[in-house]
């Protein structure tokens, strides 16, 4: 719809000529480009002013709104608004306003989506309009409730290097201080709001660029950050929670979630990164989902809603809105999946974030693949040690506390004397008992990844018998309830990393003498559900102010990210010396 003349000539008058018409015309005409050339003239510095305004700052939002403030000022305008339209051309993806407080917009509800309405046909003919009552349009569909009313109306285009960006909306322009002037938006409005819109293209463009290049930079440091932390030696669940976690900061997602294969042919979530515990730890996803053989192919798959798309197959997608999935794969290989989900009715993720997020998943897989090559070159070495050792104890220490032992009971036969008889006695069965331990011991060293019992009972006897070597003294232990049947596997599998990150801790830090551990199998969680404690206490130096925390951070993400909690306090040592940590988690 084009702007109305700044004004029309009446129609001739009876017993006039047609050439003093055409005169009067004329003259009208005359004055009032005249008119408008002296409005505009008077209206030049405030136009000026407007546009050292918009063009201040280059962040993108924050220019929106100075563009918005800076239009409803220079036209006198109640209400002013820019609708930025969505990348596909359908419909609005932001929607920034001025002029409406909180509680009101709070009241409205839902913002604006451009797919209906005059706003939906200025995004399809993006043209100058200025109405006098937007309500008597056709194409208006009205307000919702709460909605203040809105009588006149002027939209403007705002073009970023000839594209469209968006739409500029004023409403309800003031009566001005000008005696009679009516509260309509005028031809000098729409040629004031025109030149401010040009402005506004020139300022989104720079607003744009540096956003880009802030996000690109963001991108590659977290790229960065998930390659320094896998190559550092973390384990591998540790591995794959940095990348979780980077992806849902850098992706401004609900949560970051990340995928293996599992024997099915389908996937299960083995880390996830959410400020609320979601219990997605061990969820699988069926072979069947078509979603899951376009991801084992090495496609990348967008959903502009979990909710209602027909190829979820898991209700934990449901609660989500727009997702990205994409593999982690490097030379052909596909190692898992990354997610990064965003909260229902959260913005959709636009194409330089997939195109990023797409990097960013193929570094992090590439990442993955050197760290796990190097956690195996790492692995080699400690096993060839441990084959060493093996030997030693086996050839060197045992034969000679054997020979020590014949010896000592050669002498106790020659004796005579009660009490060395019964001393040397006692002095070869402690022998006997050292080398059934160091038997023990060799045997541990000797066994490998794949052979590890499955009881865990077991395996925390054998965590306690290894870090007996260190720490030259072996520490208590007791179990209460059915651990080994009652347990899962996966949480019993952060216990045993839990107890091995309490005994290297308190090895390398404590100094203690004593140590008990104590594994509960009865506890009852504050939620009501059956639950696991582990106990880790020492009469150690505890723990010093400001020192180190990174294995107790590590202690609680593990319980946190099964529902459980970690914490420690004082130990066992006199005047409550020492450290004591407790873990737990669900069954």
């Amino acid at each position: 719809m084009s702007v109305p003349p700044a004004s029309a000539a009446p129609p001739p008058s009876e017993g006039m000529s047609a050439p003093a018409d055409e005169a009067e015309a004329a003259a009208r005409a005359g004055r009032s480009l005249q008119d408008l050339s002296t409005e505009l003239t008077a209206r030049v510095p405030q136009l000026l002013e407007a546009m050292r305004s918009v063009g201040t700052g280059l962040e993108l939002h924050t220019t929106l709104d100075r563009i918005c403030e800076t239009a409803a000022k220079l036209t006198n305008a109640r209400y002013a608004a820019i609708g930025v339209v969505a990348e596909d051309g359908e419909g609005l993806s932001d929607f920034v306003s001025y002029g409406i407080d909180e509680a009101t917009a709070e009241r409205i509800g839902r913002l604006p989506d451009g797919h209906r309405g005059l706003l939906g046909a200025l995004i399809h003919q993006p043209e100058t309009l200025c109405l006098a009552d937007l309500s008597t349009d056709p194409r208006s569909c009205g307000f919702p409730a709460d909605h203040p009313p809105m009588r006149t109306f002027l939209g403007v285009p705002i073009r970023v290097q000839g594209e469209i960006f968006g739409n500029l909306y004023l409403t309800e322009k003031r009566v001005g201080a000008a005696p009679g002037e009516a509260a309509e938006f005028n031809d000098y409005d729409v040629h004031m709001v025109r030149v401010l819109a040009t402005e506004a293209g020139i300022a989104v463009g720079n607003a744009r660029l540096y956003e880009a290049a802030k996000q690109r930079e963001r991108w590659i440091d977290g790229s960065v950050a998930v390659t320094t932390a896998l190559l550092s030696g973390s384990d591998a669940e540790d591995a794959l929670a940095v990348v979780a976690e980077q992806a849902r900061h850098l992706a401004d997602s609900a949560a970051g979630i990340v995928l293996l294969p599992d024997d099915e042919g389908g996937m299960e979530i083995v880390a996830v990164s959410s400020d609320e515990p979601s219990g997605a730890l061990g969820v699988t996803v069926p072979p069947e989902s078509r979603i899951i053989a376009d991801l084992l192919d090495g496609q990348a798959v967008f959903l502009d809603d979990a909710a209602t798309d027909p190829r979820i197959m898991t209700d934990l997608a449901r609660g989500y809105g727009p997702v990205m999935m994409l593999p982690l794969q490097s030379d052909g290989r596909v190692l898992g999946t990354l997610v990064t989900p965003r909260a229902r009715g959260g913005r959709p993720f636009t194409e330089t974030e997939r195109t990023l997020a797409t990097q960013f998943a193929s570094q992090a897989a590439l990442a993955l693949m050197m760290a796990e090559a190097q956690r195996d070159r790492e692995r080699l070495a400690v096993y060839e040690d441990r084959d060493r050792i093996a030997r030693d104890l086996h050839d060197l220490v045992i034969q000679r506390l054997f020979a020590t032992g014949m010896m000592l009971e050669s002498a106790q036969r020659r004796s005579v004397v009660p009490e060395v008889v019964r001393g040397v006695g006692k002095a070869v069965d402690e022998l006997d008992v050292t080398i059934q331990e160091i038997r023990t011991a060799i045997f541990a060293l000797q066994q490998g990844p794949a052979e590890a019992p499955s009881g865990l009972r077991t395996r925390v006897l054998r965590e306690i018998n290894m870090a007996a070597v260190p720490l030259g003294f072996k520490p208590s232990h007791r179990f209460l309830g059915p651990v080994d049947t009652v347990v899962s596997e996966l949480t019993g599998k952060n216990l045993i990393a839990a107890l091995r990150e309490a005994l290297s801790n308190a090895f390398r830090h404590a100094g203690a003498d004593r140590i008990d551990v104590v594994v509960d199998a009865t506890l009852v969680l504050p939620d009501g559900r059956q639950g696991v404690r582990l106990t880790v206490a020492d009469d150690g130096v505890g723990i010093t102010e400001g020192g180190r925390r990174s294995g107790l951070k590590n202690l609680k993400r593990r319980a946190e990210s099964l529902g459980g909690a970690s914490w420690y306090g004082p130990g066992i040592g006199e005047d409550g010396g020492g450290t004591t940590v407790v873990w737990q988690a669900p069954h």
